[in-house]
């Protein structure tokens, strides 16, 4: 899944560097220096409405246009409760290198663990360059889509060869699905940008590993 929103920044950069190369293109010999009170700031074309001609505007003026991608409630509540999903997951994987059988099944969770500690340590980190964690009230992390009961860990912690494999893919499935519900949501509901990034891929990558656990 792509990231849902239309990026006005990208339109803005790149009208913005076709400006400069005009410029530097009608600049040759010969040319004079700029008129006193002239803007030396270079100008940004805005790309026009459907129908409509691009018009240049002042960098300010863009500024202003930019979409406002202040992160909203559903950002913080994403990020923070993908932080206690992944974690779980890391918990389930760090059993199977002594309980599992099926050398695909070890391998499956290694790579969950190798790419979902990051992506835990790129949550906090924007947790804290937003201000740290937000109050949520009252919150069961069971609750949330995908998680395993303390029951099912401690059976999957009992668990050894086969039976630890079934049942770790079956909650891993489970719990991946999980979290791709969390991240559709906050593609829909969230404001961020890079929580957005987040999400897909979160979408992107958990997609593949359920395809991946599916055919074992």
């Amino acid at each position: 899944m792509l990231i849902r929103r239309q990026r006005a920044v990208v339109a803005v950069a790149l009208s913005a560097a076709a400006v400069l190369a005009l410029s530097a293109c009608e600049s040759g010999p010969g040319k004079g220096a700029p008129q006193a009170g002239a803007s030396t700031g270079p100008a940004v074309v805005a790309p026009g409405k459907p129908g409509e001609p691009a018009r240049r505007i002042s960098p300010e003026e863009a500024a202003r246009l930019l979409p406002d991608e202040s992160p909203n409630g559903a950002d913080f509540r994403y990020a923070q409760m993908m932080i206690a999903h992944h974690r779980q997951a890391l918990t389930m994987t760090a059993l199977a290198p002594d309980r599992a059988s099926s050398p695909a099944v070890r391998k499956v969770a290694e790579r969950i663990s190798a790419a979902q500690r990051p992506e835990i340590d790129a949550m906090e980190g924007w947790l804290k360059n937003n201000g740290g964690p937000r109050e949520q009230g009252a919150h069961d992390h069971h609750s949330m889509p995908g998680m395993a009961s303390e029951a099912q860990l401690k059976e999957l912690r009992g668990a050894r060869g086969k039976a630890f494999d079934e049942l770790f893919l079956k909650l891993m499935i489970t719990h991946h699905e999980g979290a791709v519900t969390m991240a559709a949501e906050v593609l829909s509901e969230g404001n961020n940008v890079l929580v957005e990034e987040m999400a897909n891929d979160v979408i992107a990558q958990q997609t593949s590993e359920i395809n991946r656990m599916r055919s074992l």
